[in-house]
């Protein structure tokens, strides 16, 4: 293999000489998906092929992130301040802003896998350009697309890293399987240029993710010009949101694993999952008043009612906060282990994770040691922290400093001694989430890097390949897959979902692209593979479109993203429809049952029309108070406001921000009809804030005092906006 001595620069445009160099103009540049992508040096490439259009510059990646910037007038005094205290400090994705604004140069094309969803709907250019992608085949499809030059950020090593290592730390997702592919096709004769950005504000994570800096040609190393990690705010969890949220908490199995998404869906599952184990009795009060146990069987064969004792393990293709937070409150506790012989015995509870003179004689007992203890025995018990590390073995005994210990189990004398000079206290190497990207609020990036060591080292960001599908992989096979992530749990979100059982994830029937495969075709299938693990796919029941309330379970669609033979457990905020294994008739009429009661009537008639249910099927009363109404009582049986708060994790917006956020919606739903937007506009002019009620909210967005026709209209429609919240139907 070809040596590899990285070029340390603290220049961006350096990097693009050194690279041009040796790559040549023709670059095809891959990057990391979401948060890791080296922005300085992105931009002094992409500002290069500008400036020299001799340069044809192909942009592969995903989830480009960009500040939002509002469309119309309200929404850019709206965003104008929270972006800057944000997103004022971090330089912007040149690239992605002129991709989102259709100005790309012609020697510039971008393609993407995995978009921010709802991005480029109506962008022309990156429909055309998107390429279709499982994330497990995002290496393979970044390789056929003939990159020659990655760049990736990084954090540097030299504070709490080995020396001579970086961090891929929030990206090791494709760039661990990607550097080797890219060292072969080197060898075989094509240049490519490897680029890290290193990043003092990125947090160090170790194990796969710390490699060393030699992997890299070049290394862009400049402290002075570090800038914050771009941040995605938490969102408003909605009392809907948080049902899904309880429902989907009750499906936990202790003991098990968990994967989830990004969104107020998977902030609610955290947030349940936590009142669950800390205020059990909260808990079990909504968990009675929904009927759960009665209503939903599944959750008593396939979840949990109590307290984590034995916690869950995280295996996620995308570490959200939610996982700090699962650890921070005792939770994400479940370690596994990269010995498939000892991960079986704790599965089995022969095993457990405190060492002791039992442990040996359980690995004896499956003959995985011998006795007297050989050298191979002393070096795999060392391994597993069942021996201390100054342990060695010497002319046939144990030597431990200045002792010398006998190898035999069978000896009294030589137990004792075991125990006393050699035996650890706790088995070692334990890990209780495998993720393999992160990207959230600033607090979740300055929460990793307060991490204290001994919790930093039970997380390990790795490669995808690994953490998605059950394969093979470099850094463990099926066998020791399987059993890590024993009663597993995958829980993803779905836009739409077909009374025959297919989920619409990322696509229209149309063909445009929302979002993206991403991970979720993997997971689903890895639940059927796996014994006793689940999938659960979760939607809002509703949806606002058109000023109309519509389904979001419907009779069909011209497009899926699961297909119905993959279907599981699906998740509104009315309940658990469990259609594994089941005939269409009783999928068809469990999908009904948790649809939202406007549609239900419509909906069986649909499956009764096309004969999937029986003509005489009359939908039974308690089917039929799948309410919005009841949604509110749910979440207030406890009486307490905070048991299910809007923001459970913290926020960053203030309370003036939130008031007007509500106020814009509330504008957006009245005017989503023609008709609607006439009446809002004839009221908006004609109201004022007479008693000077909202002259704070005002002030904020930058119209205290009005000027001229179009400032007078914002004004009107902000009043307007704030009163319509303001009213007694709109503050339950």
């Amino acid at each position: 293999m070809t040596e590899v001595k990285s070029h340390r620069l603290n220049e961006a445009e350096a990097c693009v000489d050194e690279v041009i160099r040796r790559v040549g103009k023709n670059i095809t540049l891959g990057l990391p998906l979401g948060l890791g992508k080296p922005v300085r040096f992105v931009n002094a490439l992409y500002e290069r092929a500008k400036a020299d259009p001799d340069i044809s510059l192909h942009i592969v990646t995903a989830l480009s992130l960009l500040a939002p910037k509002g469309s119309s007038s309200l929404e850019k005094r709206f965003m104008g301040p929270f972006v800057e205290r944000l997103y004022g400090q971090i330089p912007e994705l040149a690239y992605a802003r002129d991709v989102s604004a259709n100005r790309l140069p012609s020697n510039v094309r971008v393609s993407e896998f995995f978009f921010k969803a709802g991005s480029y709907l109506n962008n022309r250019s990156q429909q055309r350009h998107y390429v279709s992608s499982n994330y497990t085949h995002a290496v393979r499809d970044l390789m056929a697309q003939g990159i020659n030059v990655v760049g990736q950020m990084v954090s540097p090593g030299d504070a709490v890293g080995k020396l001579g290592q970086v961090s891929l730390s929030c990206n090791p997702d494709l760039s661990l399987d990607l550097i080797p592919l890219l060292r072969q096709r080197e060898a075989s004769g094509t240049p490519v240029a490897l680029v890290a950005e290193t990043n003092q504000n990125l947090p160090f994570m170790g194990h796969h993710a710390a490699i060393d800096e030699s992997e890299f040609d070049v290394v862009l190393d400049h402290p002075a010009s570090d800038y914050p990690l771009f941040s995605a705010p938490a969102m408003a969890v909605s009392p809907e949101d948080h049902l899904i949220g309880f429902y989907a908490s009750a499906l936990l199995k202790d003991g098990g694993t968990l994967q989830v998404g990004i969104g107020s869906l998977g902030a609610a599952l955290v947030h349940s999952a936590i009142l669950r184990h800390r205020q059990n009795d909260d808990w079990i009060a909504v968990y009675d008043h929904l009927k759960v146990a009665e209503r939903f069987p599944v959750v008593g064969e396939y979840g949990g009612s109590g307290p984590f004792e034995q916690g869950l393990y995280g295996c996620s293709e995308m570490m959200v906060d939610g996982f700090v937070y699962l650890m921070d409150a005792g939770i994400l506790t479940r370690e596994v282990f990269d010995q498939v012989d000892l991960q079986t015995l704790l599965n089995r509870g022969d095993l457990g994770t405190r060492v002791s003179m039992e442990s040996l004689d359980v690995l004896r007992r499956e003959k995985l040691v011998d006795s007297p203890l050989r050298a191979r025995d002393v070096s795999l018990l060392v391994s597993m922290g069942i021996l201390q590390d100054s342990v060695e073995f010497k002319g046939g005994r144990l030597r431990i400093g200045e002792h010398s210990v006998e190898g035999d189990l069978d000896s009294a004398e030589a137990r004792e001694l075991i125990a006393s000079l050699a035996l650890g206290s706790r088995l070692k190497g334990g890990i209780a989430m495998h993720g393999g990207f992160y990207v959230g609020p600033e607090k979740f990036y300055q929460a990793l890097r307060d991490l204290p060591d001994k919790d930093r080292d039970r997380i390990c960001m790795t490669s995808v390949n690994f953490v998605n599908q059950l394969y093979d992989h470099t850094y463990g096979d099926q066998k020791l897959k399987a059993a890590q992530r024993v009663h597993g749990r995958f829980v993803n979100s779905a836009m739409m979902y077909t009374l025959s059982g297919a989920a619409v994830s990322d696509g229209l029937d149309d063909g445009r692209v929302v979002s993206g495969v991403g991970g979720q075709y993997n997971f689903v299938a890895m639940a059927h593979e796996l014994p006793g693990a689940r999938s659960i796919l979760t939607l809002r029941a509703t949806r606002h479109s058109g000023g109309r309330v519509v389904s979001n379970i419907v009779f069909n669609y011209a497009h899926c993203t699961i297909p119905r033979h993959l279907r599981d457990i699906v998740i509104t905020e009315y309940g658990i429809a469990d259609l594994r294994g089941q005939c269409d008739e009783e999928v068809y009429l469990r999908l009904i049952r948790i649809a939202d009661s406007r549609f239900q009537q419509g909906l069986l008639k649909q499956a009764q029309k096309a004969g999937k249910v029986d003509a005489s099927f009359r939908l039974p009363p308690e089917w039929c108070n799948n309410t919005p109404e009841s949604v509110h009582a749910a979440v207030s049986v406890t009486g307490s406001s905070e048991l299910f708060p809007a923001f459970p994790f913290g926020r960053d917006f203030t309370d003036e921000e939130l008031r007007l956020g509500r106020a814009l919606n509330a504008l957006k739903a009245a005017t989503a009809t023609r008709r609607g937007k006439l009446g809002v506009l004839w009221k908006a002019l004609r109201t004022r804030d007479e008693d000077g009620r909202y002259s704070s909210l005002l002030e904020r967005m930058g119209l205290r005092n009005p000027s001229g026709l179009k400032e007078k209209l914002d004004y009107g429609l902000v009043v307007h906006g704030l009163q319509i919240t303001d009213s007694p139907t709109n503050n339950r």
